[in-house]
Formats: C-alpha cells, sequence, structure tokens
C-alpha cells in the first residue's frame, strides 16, 4: 500500500500526546530482514487467537465457533483442548473470542475464555485443565463476569493476563453504530472500557485497590480506561512497560494507542474522537483524551487487527516492532516507539495472507498471524524466492 500512514509522536514521557507535534510519513518495505510466514497449522476453523501458557511449547488456538484446539510438536491434535460450542454463538464479531492461560498455570492449571453466550452477551468464564495435559474440562466452567450486549457488534473479546498479574478484558462500545448509547464516556458502564480485574484476591474476582475509579461515585471500579469503540485486540509490551490497543475506527480512522502500562484511568476518546480527529463536529474538547501514537485511514483499509511488540529471538531485527494488519486489506506492518515517537514505519511483504483475523505469540515470544483461510503461520526468515512456506 502507498497511501499516507500518519505518525503521532509521543511525548517523551509517554504521557499525553501533543496532537501539535503530529508528523506524517509512508511506510518504506520492510525487506531487511526478509520476512516469510510459514504455515504451522491449517484446516483450522476460523481461528481468532493463538498464546501458550508460560514455559509450555504447545500452541494453543482459539476458533470462532467455539473450540480451543492444540499444535503438538508440529501437528494440529484431532482432538479439541476445549469444546464449548454448545454454548458459543458463533457468526459475525460473536463466538469464542480468547482464551487467556493464568501465569501459575502449571501449578493451578486454570484457563480463561471470553465468548458471547447463545443470547449474545460477553461471559468470561474459568475452566481448568484435567489430568490429560492436552483436555480441559468443559464442565468445570466457573463465571467470572457477565455483560449484557445490546447489539452483536462491537464485542472486544480479548482476556490477557498482564505484567502486574491482574486479568485484563476488553470490551466495546457495544455496537450499533456511532456509539448510540454513549457507553465509551460512561463511567458506570462496562461497555467501551478496558477492565482490570484480580482473579487470585476474590471468587469469582475482586476489584485491585488502585484501579483508577476505585470510590469514585457513579464509576464502576472495574474500569483501568474508557473511550474506547472495539479494542479487539490489545497487548503490553514488558520490556517498555507499555499497553498497545488496536481500536477498530468507525467511519474514517482506525488508531492504535500505546501508553504506560501502569498508568491506569486514561481516556482514549470515543466517541468525542474517532482516532485523531473530532468525530461529531469540526472542533470539540480534546481535554485530557489521550490521543492515538499512530492512524491510518479507511482509503487503506478498513479494520485494524492488533499484534505484538516482537520479543523473540528469531528474528533481531524485528525485537521492538509493534506489529500490526487490517482485516479488509490483509497487509502487514510495524513501528517502533523510540525517542518519544513512533519511528521506523514498515510494511512487509509477506504475499497473500486472506483477511487478518489476529496475531499470537508463542511462550517463546515468537510472533504468529492467524487468516480467515483456516491457517496459522509463524513468523520467520524467508529461505526462498516464496513469501510463504
Amino acid at each position: 500500500m502507498t497511501r499516507r500512514l500518519v505518525v503521532i509522536p509521543v511525548l517523551a514521557a509517554l504521557a499525553l500526546l501533543d496532537c501539535s507535534k503530529a508528523s506524517t510519513q509512508g511506510p518504506r518495505d520492510g525487506n531487511d530482514p526478509t520476512m516469510a510466514l510459514t504455515v504451522v497449522a491449517s484446516g483450522l476453523t476460523h481461528p481468532l487467537w493463538l498464546t501458550a501458557p508460560p514455559g509450555d511449547p504447545r500452541l494453543f488456538i482459539v476458533e470462532q465457533p467455539g473450540r480451543i484446539r492444540i499444535v503438538r510438536d508440529g501437528q494440529l491434535l484431532p482432538r479439541p483442548f476445549l469444546d464449548l460450542t454448545d454454548r458459543v454463538l458463533d457468526g459475525g464479531e460473536r463466538g469464542l473470542l480468547s482464551v487467556a492461560f493464568h501465569p501459575r498455570y502449571r501449578d493451578n492449571g486454570f484457563l480463561y475464555v471470553n465468548y458471547t453466550d447463545v443470547n449474545g452477551d460477553t461471559r468470561v468464564e474459568r475452566y481448568h485443565v484435567t489430568g490429560d495435559p492436552d483436555v480441559a474440562d468443559p464442565g468445570s466452567g466457573h463465571l467470572v463476569l457477565f455483560v449484557k450486549q445490546p447489539y452483536a457488534n462491537h464485542n472486544g473479546g480479548l482476556v490477557l493476563f498482564g505484567p502486574d498479574g491482574k486479568l485484563y478484558v476488553g470490551m466495546g462500545d457495544g455496537g450499533g453504530g456511532g456509539d448510540p448509547h454513549g457507553n465509551g464516556q460512561n463511567r458506570a458502564a462496562l461497555l467501551g472500557k478496558l477492565l482490570r480485574l484480580d482473579v487470585d484476591a476474590g471468587d469469582p474476582y475482586s476489584v485491585p485497590t488502585d484501579n483508577p475509579f476505585v470510590g469514585v461515585r457513579g464509576a464502576r471500579p472495574e474500569i483501568w480506561a474508557l473511550g474506547l469503540r472495539n479494542p479487539w485486540r490489545f497487548c503490553f509490551d514488558r520490556e517498555a512497560s507499555l499497553l498497545y490497543i488496536a481500536d477498530v475506527g468507525q467511519n474514517h480512522w482506525e488508531e492504535i494507542d500505546v501508553a504506560p502500562a501502569g498508568r491506569g484511568g486514561l481516556n482514549y476518546g470515543w466517541n468525542v474522537m474517532e482516532g485523531n480527529h473530532c468525530y461529531r463536529a469540526p472542533l470539540c474538547d480534546r481535554d485530557g483524551l489521550q490521543l492515538p501514537v499512530l492512524e491510518y485511514s479507511h482509503r487503506e483499509g478498513c479494520s485494524v487487527t492488533g499484534g505484538f511488540v516482537y520479543r523473540g529471538s528469531d528474528l533481531p531485527e524485528l525485537r521492538g516492532h509493534y506489529v500490526y494488519g487490517d482485516y479488509c486489506s490483509g497487509w502487514v506492518r510495524s513501528f517502533r516507539v523510540q525517542g518519544g515517537a513512533a519511528v521506523d514505519a514498515r510494511r512487509w511483504n509477506l504475499g497473500d495472507v486472506g483477511q487478518i483475523m489476529s496475531f499470537g505469540e508463542d511462550a517463546r515470544r515468537e510472533l504468529y498471524l492467524l487468516s480467515d483461510n483456516g491457517r496459522a503461520y509463524r513468523f520467520t526468515r524467508r529461505t526462498g524466492p516464496g513469501r510463504t512456506r
């Protein structure tokens, strides 16, 4: 793609962004090192997420209809690790959307899933592995969080343990177009937010005492950040202590937000802002809003698919790059945050990979891509003339 990519510098202290410092640069071709994608699994049904427990060489892949599959020793096991198809409403933006393994999974066997139930509402549940390490018990489900959904889209869907050991839950604004219920800016609603839960200090959870809205009248204490439209994917860069949120846009702009991982209470602007632009009127009050580090227009794509900051060892030249893609256009790009700015924007020539559903990361911090073509790919070096293998 050759259309403009807008990169917005970050303050050196990575605090609130100054939109007056916005600059423009096009992504250059990322042919050094030459990247490829290696197929690690095929024949999957709408793969949406890939992860692994700490220290575990296996890959766990979430299929949207309600199954979690295992790749072990390079082979996709025929039996699902967990099958929840009898309780999952699948289709569109609904389904089994992610899984997160407890940081002490080796000791407690706990995993957490986010799915839309048969009524279309969000459920975060805890499950337990059986005596067979390749099988979880579908009867062990324990409800952690229930959120009523007003529409079929903008469910968010990611559950992820942060560096602080807390469980983070991404919630979309509930859908309907333009946030008709005003959930993004409503502190009394869980929709349009990033939530932070302590699943070790209560049943089903307790609210961390350092959450930003604890004790604030009229606000839900589970909220860590607000003003999000549909944070389909987010990640933590543990080395730099940063949180990256890829928030899917409305009519014109896709955005990626970056902030200190330990800083709660940030307002990412929806539906006052779409990206770095006022959403409803030519002028709006941006005071106190956390504006994106990077945005791109709908001339280039339609829906940002957030990835990870690469911290693996197989591709040292990629280390520190935040890798992301676009669902519609199928391109893969990256940038780094350095010296208080989003820099070194690149476009990686990886061939036709279809629609990019998600990215993934294994226990070694190596990077993966999941496509609507039913394949899971690992990022590798190109060894021949082809772009994928």
